[in-house]
């Protein structure tokens, strides 16, 4: 089959297959008398094969890897290209959301559109360094939208990086919570945690409800961070997830001590103290989780954590009373 009708029936140019013919890619098994190419039927199933790998994305270089490679595992090929794809699909959707955010901002001429796209530039630069520098100085008289701060919040890998983000986003004033709080849904944990660490530097109603609905999440570390910022915020809803940290021994120095702050509220102070005893009762075999709850217990109001430590200075587990006994004297000596 001549070089015109393969084209006709394969949909490939003739430049095209010119070009595949150069490449060493599809070279035509066989020439007319004339010295016209001449395609056999192996020769275009050879063209179909190289077209079916350029719509899955190969470059032409690894298309012929491809086919003189006889390890070629096409199901290797096919999960790298599925990863790759997925990469780039998130990232132009970040991107989109990004820019869906700008076009809701208030622009006022292409000078303004054209500062907002280089700070949108420089949060998807590659270098953490230059990330920061666009966060902390952004192009002047440009605010950076609440909205695409919220965006690169819960993307941002870099810890420093990262807290300048959460550092302008307070200061940027609008809805910051309302754009975070898609992020407490993710399914990504990652994403939770940098949402609800985000969402728990933000003063406000709204970021205490955005919080509390953090609190049945099923990573620890999202309900935990949720429970120490409701805690220090003076939530009692919070109790429930700072005891488990206790018990658990998850920050449990740290929600030990707001479930301190928070026992400073008399009304509050004997739910908590219930809270700890009760555990302390469905944990009689294990004697770290007891140790955790009793030096929980030394920060409550010592009027009600003294008694409970002294009788606890009587246990049957010789290291927990040694502990209570302990704290029980520090807290008679603080009188």
């Amino acid at each position: 089959m001549l070089i015109g009708e393969v084209a006709r029936r394969s949909g490939v140019s003739t430049r095209m297959l010119r070009h595949y013919d150069s490449l060493g890619l599809v070279r035509p098994t066989g020439r007319t008398v004339g010295g016209y190419r001449e395609y056999s039927a192996g020769d275009i199933r050879r063209i179909f094969h190289v077209e079916s790998l350029r719509l899955l994305g190969l470059s032409l270089r690894q298309i012929g890897r491809a086919l003189e490679d006889p390890a070629f595992a096409p199901s290797d090929l096919v999960g790298d290209l599925i990863r790759r794809t997925e990469d780039r699909l998130k990232r132009e959707q970040e991107l989109l959301d990004r820019l869906r955010a700008v076009d809701a901002s208030a622009l006022s001429g292409w000078q303004d559109v054209l500062r907002i796209v280089e700070l949108l530039h420089g949060l998807n630069s590659p270098s953490a360094a230059r990330r920061q520098q666009t966060v902390l100085a952004p192009a002047e008289d440009v605010p950076v939208p609440a909205e695409v701060l919220a965006g690169a919040v819960l993307t941002e890998t870099d810890p420093n990086v990262a807290g300048a983000l959460r550092w302008a986003l307070a200061r940027a004033g609008g809805d910051g919570v309302a754009s975070l709080a898609p992020g407490l849904s993710s399914v990504d944990v990652e994403v939770r945690r940098r949402a609800v660490s985000a969402i728990a530097g933000m003063p406000g109603d709204e970021a205490s409800a955005a919080l509390e609905s953090a609190l049945g999440d099923v990573d620890p570390g999202v309900r935990g961070q949720a429970a120490l910022a409701l805690g220090a915020r003076g939530v009692l809803a919070a109790v429930p997830v700072l005891v488990g940290m206790v018990v658990d021994g998850v920050n449990d120095v740290e929600a030990g001590e707001v479930l301190g702050t928070l026992s400073l509220d008399q009304g509050r102070a004997e739910e908590i103290m219930a809270a700890l005893t009760g555990e302390l009762a469905a944990h009689r075999e294990d004697t770290k989780v007891r140790i955790r709850l009793t030096q929980a217990l030394a920060e409550m109001p010592p009027d009600l954590a003294r008694d409970v430590l002294r009788e606890l200075g009587g246990d049957e587990d010789e290291a927990v009373a040694l502990v209570a006994s302990a704290l029980a004297g520090v807290l008679e000596e603080g009188l």
